[in-house]
């Protein structure tokens, strides 16, 4: 009996340091990930107030420079569903190196470009890395972190997405304030190449690679599928661009293609090597999850787009106090990302989704009264609620949504909600800004002032908007607490 005790009591002390060192790894892991992660979605923002200096630089058309975005867009949407093959087949380590190295390299070309045609490049190789990061990101994060606190881990997730985006048109403003716009490159390197060495020496792999064949069929079709989509949704609204009945033309070759690659995938599911396994839709709670997030990136990313243009061409702000004003709300709904995720651990994800739903449609459906003489206090305290209200929504999402499926499904549950989110981003900022165009073309061909008329055309696209957040608020109550996962004692 003294045997038995002291044999236990020896694998107790044994299995103690064991247990706390593979929690340190894990928790380095997933803070190095977080870091990287970090610094590629900061850069995904950076552009946007550039444009018209690129525009004068390069001396080049807006359309021209449009490409710096949309070529970026399109690289993420084709690369995201390849990720999910990926993760099967390579370690983390090699992953993230790969990420990041990719990442690394286009910011360098980035630094040296001499012509738009290679800041194209760059912003192409820069996104290849931005694709891999998020999915690596949010596999890992469901393969170490305990069930029962999911959600604070994706609180921190969270955090990322929504402060990255938020700092960098304001960052970016007070680069151009002072800088050439090769600053916004220059400063991001070496942040990029510490990260590429730090996580090159010490994240240690903690997935299991298994050998997964990859169907070279499926990755054209999910090339051609993604990126017709997105190439067609980019330019919607875009009167001007030569080729814009052409980009429609391309949204609809891209859904014909990616009715094709669905197909594809679900008969290559009997032999269990699809490029993206759709299993995970097998799961109700992972598909009304993904309808929700896909409805709330549509209206996130058309208010993003929508407001600066509010701001600067009807109310007259600069460019750097339309990224001051917008800060606030993108930092608010950061730091609480960690909070509603210890939140999501104590109480599930209804108590926090339905009032974050109906606060961000209340806010939208407030910005379809929006004219030319609209105080900026109002502007920035909307910002602020709506904020909020996207903070107690995306943390529990995210849980939600990857917690439903089963574990050998995280990666390709990952690649789905990150080629969602592209696309749908997209589709949100073309079904804004074409709305917003035609309702401000009609008001102008009726006699309105042009601000007037602008003015218009902005509530027009908000009001699609808020029509869009109806469709949330009637999926949310449809969210459940995933089968299996505890809920954290207060």
């Amino acid at each position: 009996m003294t045997d038995h005790s002291a044999s236990a009591a020896s694998l107790d002390n044994i299995a103690g340091p064991m247990a706390a060192d593979t929690t340190g790894r894990n928790r380095l892991v997933i803070n190095l990930l977080l870091v990287a992660t970090f610094v590629v979605i900061l850069n995904e923002t950076l552009m946007a107030v550039a444009i018209p200096r690129l525009m004068r630089d390069f001396n080049v058309t807006a359309g021209a420079v449009q490409w710096l975005t949309t070529a970026f867009l399109l690289t993420v949407s084709v690369v995201i569903p390849v990720t999910g093959f990926l993760l099967q087949r390579m370690n983390t380590r090699p992953v993230f190196v790969l990420a990041m190295s990719l990442f690394t390299l286009g910011t360098l070309i980035a630094t040296m470009a001499s012509n738009l045609e290679v800041l194209i490049l760059a912003r192409v190789i820069q996104a290849s890395g931005t694709a891999i990061m998020m999915p690596l990101l949010m596999t890992t994060v469901m393969t170490l972190a305990p069930a029962e606190t999911r959600g604070k881990t994706m609180g921190f997730i969270s955090t990322v997405i929504s402060v990255a985006p938020a700092v960098g048109p304001t960052l970016s403003g007070i680069i151009l304030n002072y800088l050439s716009w090769r600053w916004m490159f220059i400063l991001v390197l070496p942040i990029s190449l510490g990260a590429l060495a730090l996580g090159a020496h010490r994240i240690q792999n903690v997935t299991t690679p298994h050998q997964a064949p990859i169907d070279g069929v499926s990755v054209v079709l999910s090339g051609m599928a993604f990126g017709g989509i997105v190439y067609g949704l980019s330019h919607v609204g875009v009167s001007a661009e030569p080729g814009a009945f052409a980009a429609g033309i391309w949204s609809a070759v891209g859904a014909a293609f990616l009715a094709v690659f669905i197909f594809r995938q679900i008969s290559l599911q009997t032999t269990g090597h699809p490029l993206l396994d759709l299993r995970t839709f097998n799961s109700r709670n992972f598909t009304v999850s993904v309808v929700l997030m896909a409805s709330l990136m549509m209206a996130l990313f058309g208010t993003i787009i929508l407001l600066p243009i509010y701001l600067q061409n009807v109310l007259t702000l600069s460019t750097l106090q339309t990224g001051l004003l917008l800060l606030p709300g993108g930092l608010l709904m950061g730091l609480l990302g960690p909070h509603v995720g210890r939140l999501y651990d104590r109480v599930g994800p209804t108590r926090l989704l339905v009032p974050g739903v109906i606060v961000v449609s209340a806010v939208l459906w407030a910005m379809t009264l929006l004219g030319p003489h609209t105080p900026v206090s109002y502007i920035l305290a909307g910002h602020v609620v709506m904020s909020v209200g996207f903070a107690l929504l995306f943390t529990p999402l995210f849980t939600v949504s990857l917690s439903s499926v089963k574990p050998n499904l995280y990666s390709h549950g990952s690649a789905v909600i990150g080629t969602i989110q592209q696309v749908a981003g997209a589709a949100g900022v073309a079904l804004f800004v074409a709305l917003m165009s035609a309702r401000a073309t009609t008001l102008t061909a009726h006699g309105l002032a042009p601000l007037d008329a602008l003015s218009g055309g902005v509530r027009g696209g908000f009001l699609c908007g808020a029509f869009i957040s109806l469709i949330s608020v009637g999926c949310v109550f449809l969210v459940q607490k995933p089968p299996g996962q505890p809920v954290a004692n207060p």
